[in-house]
């Protein structure tokens, strides 16, 4: 499991402590920041290398980067005194050279004993840019998140890393199709391996331990894969303690139980060989923080069989659209509340009961898509429920301040959110995709976790999964919707179900358009 804030600011404390004093660049670079990330409970070699070899843009000449974790972060570090203005310049210089995959988003200069990070895609508004001295390592370490995958996520439509994310998985699903491992078994294997995947660079596990398991314990030539993953789904499936067989390998005790059903289902697992072991490593190594869980989804059900795709109705519905559904349709009106009720005077007896109430009215709130696919509409509306939620809790706790602007004792983060997965219900005809869903609202469940973490406190996680939501596999058409949300405790309802041209119906299609529109008049020509 992740350390606890507590743990993270204590091991800060004690690392400011044993470097008090000293740096110099070139024989304690490495040590310093082996120890700095151990800190954060994160071995180095997992995500970085140091002396990473680079050309400067002005001379061509090549340079080395002290230490670079591609995509996410390069630092530069000087010997104890000297300037960080050179650092800064020096850094910035590499960039040119760099791949613009392997660009990162935080730049750390530090000369032992102060440091200088910058956030490269802060938003209008956020402090992209810190600077303190050693002796409050503990005081800021919390704005290293990213380091144990806890940051602020900015999602853009059509993100080319959601593309390389799913590529990646294809791969995989190839290799292990090719093997003969098919149908239900390797659907629930690939979401499970995705999930795990995510978890292993957001902080659900410690950072690696996934990837870690897979190249360190493996063979290489992928004979043993399939036990030690049958081994880590069954953990992922057993409570810390006594449960667990006292004989657990510690490698696997490390990982955490998730619950949520994911891992319950005893599957069929493949026999792995050098090829298949070598796709599941480059997906390991690749970083799943930066992904959609809302736009992912949708991409992830395309490694299926293309004809069965299509014969699926499955499509993609990008986030622009969802949004022009969803926003006139509730969250307009909702923020126009919001608005209404933080614009009142704090003086005003009810506007602090008034701002609860909205609150918890956001926590009661049912949602239902009747042919949700891989969720993106339900994804996305629970994205900008918590994002509402998140103002919300931002003006409440302003009355939790003393006369100075303090807090009179620590915030509970977990307290904070009545907004949860089990308020969102959908209906997929899919197996497949309906499990994608699943575990896609659980992914921006953490997300959003995250993000509530940072705006107010402590870190704060919903693992193991106590919720989840309501996703029923089946044609909706034959269904009465009524059993699975009642008509009077449904808020709303959205979705963009699937189409087809009448001339590719299947005879099942046909006769559900018969059932529903009868078979008088041009019915048979609707899409």
């Amino acid at each position: 499991m992740p350390l606890s804030p507590n743990e993270i600011r204590s091991r800060a404390a004690s690392f400011a402590r044993e470097w008090a004093g000293q740096g110099y660049e070139k024989g304690q670079t490495q040590l310093f920041y082996r120890e700095f990330f151990e800190v954060f409970g994160v071995p180095i070699k997992r995500v970085a290398t140091f002396e990473e070899p680079v050309k400067h843009a002005d001379t061509s000449k090549r340079g080395f980067i002290d230490l670079f974790w591609k995509g996410k972060l390069l630092v530069e570090q000087k010997s104890m005194g000297q300037s960080l203005i050179k650092a800064k310049t020096q850094a910035l210089d590499y960039f040119p050279s760099l791949k613009d995959e392997d660009l990162p988003r935080y730049v750390l200069l530090s000369d032992f004993q102060t440091f200088e990070l910058y956030d490269l895609e802060a938003a209008d508004g956020e402090e992209g840019e810190l600077k303190f001295p050693l002796e409050e390592f503990a005081k800021h370490a919390h704005k290293f998140g990213f380091i144990t995958g806890v940051e602020k996520k900015t999602f853009k439509d059509q993100d080319p890393v959601n593309i390389d994310a799913a590529e990646l998985v294809g791969a995989l699903h190839d290799a292990l199709e090719d093997s003969g491992y098919t149908g239900h078994d390797l659907e629930r294997f690939l979401v499970r391996i995705v999930f795990c995947l995510f978890a292993d660079d957001t902080g659900i596990f410690a950072r690696g331990i996934f990837e870690d398991l897979i190249e360190r314990r493996t063979n290489p030539d992928g004979s043993d894969l399939g036990g030690w993953i049958a081994q880590l789904f069954q953990t992922l499936d057993t409570e810390k303690g006594p449960t667990r067989p006292k004989t657990l390998d510690e490698d696997l005790d490390a990982f955490p139980y998730v619950n949520g059903a994911l891992f319950k289902e005893t599957l069929r697992l493949p026999s792995f060989n050098t090829e298949m072991r070598d796709r599941l490593l480059d997906a390991c190594r690749f970083d799943w923080s930066e992904i959609s869980p809302a736009i992912f989804g949708s991409l992830f059900q395309s490694v299926m069989n293309r004809d069965e795709r299509r014969q699926m109705g499955a499509h993609y519905t990008n986030e622009t659209n969802i949004l022009k559904t969803i926003q006139p349709l509730f969250l307009d009106g909702l923020w126009e509340e919001f608005e209404r009720l933080k614009s009142r005077s704090m003086r005003d007896t009810r506007r602090k009961t008034e701002l609860e109430k909205f609150r918890e009215r956001l926590g009661s709130l049912r949602f239902l898509d009747p042919a949700c696919g891989c969720g993106n509409f339900l994804i996305i509306a629970y994205r900008e429920l918590r994002i509402l939620e998140i103002e919300i809790v931002r003006e409440l706790i302003d009355y939790q301040r003393d006369s100075f602007g303090q807090f009179n004792a620590p915030l509970d983060v977990s307290d904070l959110s009545r907004v949860n997965v089990d308020q969102f219900y959908g209906i997929e005809i899919g197996e497949f995709a309906g499990r994608i869903a699943e575990t896609a609202m659980w992914m921006m469940d953490h997300i959003m976790n995250n993000r509530l973490s940072l705006e107010f406190g402590p870190y704060y996680s919903r693992i193991p999964l106590r919720k989840a939501p309501h996703i029923v596999v089946g044609n909706a058409l034959e269904m009465d919707w009524s059993d699975i949300l009642p008509p009077a405790e449904c808020s709303y309802l959205f979705g963009n179900p699937p189409f087809r041209g009448h001339q590719y119906r299947t005879e099942d299609q046909q006769a559900d358009m018969w059932r529903v529109w009868g078979r008088k008049g041009q019915v048979n020509r609707l899409d």
